[in-house]
């Protein structure tokens, strides 16, 4: 009788080492001076080291996040790169929203079988991600599961780890009536609603990835795969800027649930938000998803991030000299609305 192994079951154990070993370079491009390389190790080692005259009660805070069904895309276009910025942007954009500085970045690669070069490309868009936000790559999984996902498939989940001054904490409570809605421009779609983007472009408007549509940059493919923003090194920025005060007084990701569902949860009781609309120039990606599959105008807002992937409330009297400071830094922000009294509703007006 034949002897039964693991390699035989799908798991090639010789393989996955091999592919742990050939990607370190690619963590070790993402490390600082507060990493302790423990290379085989199994977990990731980070000095917090924390200069005592930034942080007087450092607070750790903590993200994880996927990329949802953008997955597919990258899939049906056999292009890997790019999805693991998605990946890091998804998380690190979160920790920014209180204020937080991204440390570390760890990573769940799951598949049927490892292809490595397939997989190595994913790595390189992750170690992409965390060198643009600052944060270091320490470490990850990448089981093999053969018969739970598809060949050729795989699945991504990223974790980040942040700190911030406990004093320095940005969480909404100070916003009030009268503070000022900034926005700064997504990429494009980022990592949300692809689901529906999925359903309107690929089944009711039978389009493919090679489609060549006029109002969008390339193909299909190439626009839906336009990675998500990284927001942290301009935000960053502007809260060292006004260190001192209590200028941004709240700030929101917009992800799945868009501008609608995501501004409410950083508003105190008492407070709602007016959206103008038209305050800024929206890819046209969203125009075509809307026509093509005649989805109304609050579900499009309810869902997509309609061209505005990072939200500041500041206060008014600082907003000129916000806004100022962020296109400095050659971004694309606008002021989009105000602070109303309300239910901690967002209005589109």
């Amino acid at each position: 009788m034949t002897k039964s192994t693991y390699k035989d079951a799908g798991v090639d154990i010789e393989t996955k080492s091999r592919f742990t070993r050939d990607i370190y370079g690619q963590m070790r491009k993402t490390f600082g001076p507060r990493v302790i390389e423990n290379p085989g190790g199994f977990a990731g080692l980070f000095s917090l080291n924390c200069n005592s005259r930034e942080y007087e009660q450092p607070v750790l805070i903590a993200s994880t996040d996927g990329v949802g069904t953008k997955l597919k895309i990258a899939f049906m276009m056999d292009r890997h790169n790019t999805i693991g910025i998605d990946l890091v942007a998804m998380c690190v954009n979160d920790l920014l929203v209180l204020g937080g500085e991204p440390l570390f970045f760890l990573d769940y690669l799951a598949s049927s079988s490892l292809v490595p070069e397939k997989l190595k490309e994913v790595v390189e868009g992750i170690a992409t991600g965390c060198c643009e936000s600052g944060c270091s790559l320490i470490g990850g999984e990448t089981p093999e599961l053969p018969g739970f996902y598809n060949p050729g498939e795989y699945d991504l989940a990223g974790f980040a780890v942040g700190v911030v001054e406990k004093k320095r904490i940005i969480k909404g409570d100070k916003i009030l009536p009268g503070d000022v809605v900034i926005g700064l421009r997504s990429s494009g779609l980022h990592s949300n609603g692809f689901s529906l983007v999925r359903k309107v472009l690929f089944e009711k408007a039978n389009l493919d990835i090679h489609s060549e549509i006029d109002q969008i940059r390339g193909n299909v493919g190439d626009e839906l795969l336009v990675p998500t923003k990284i927001y942290v090194q301009p935000i960053m920025s502007l809260l060292r800027q006004y260190k001192m005060k209590r200028v941004v007084k709240g700030m929101a990701h917009i992800t799945g649930g868009g501008l609608l569902g995501n501004i409410p949860r950083i508003l105190p009781s008492g407070c709602s938000v007016q959206i103008h609309k038209g305050g800024w120039p929206a890819h046209r990606i969203f125009s075509v998803i809307q026509e093509m599959g005649e989805v109304a105008e609050h579900e499009m807002y309810r869902v997509f991030n309609m061209g505005i992937g990072f939200v500041l409330i500041v206060s008014k009297s600082f907003s000129s000299s916000v806004l100022k400071n962020l296109q400095k830094m050659k971004e694309e922000a606008f002021v989009i609305g105000e602070v109303v009294k309300g239910d901690g509703r967002v209005e589109i007006v």
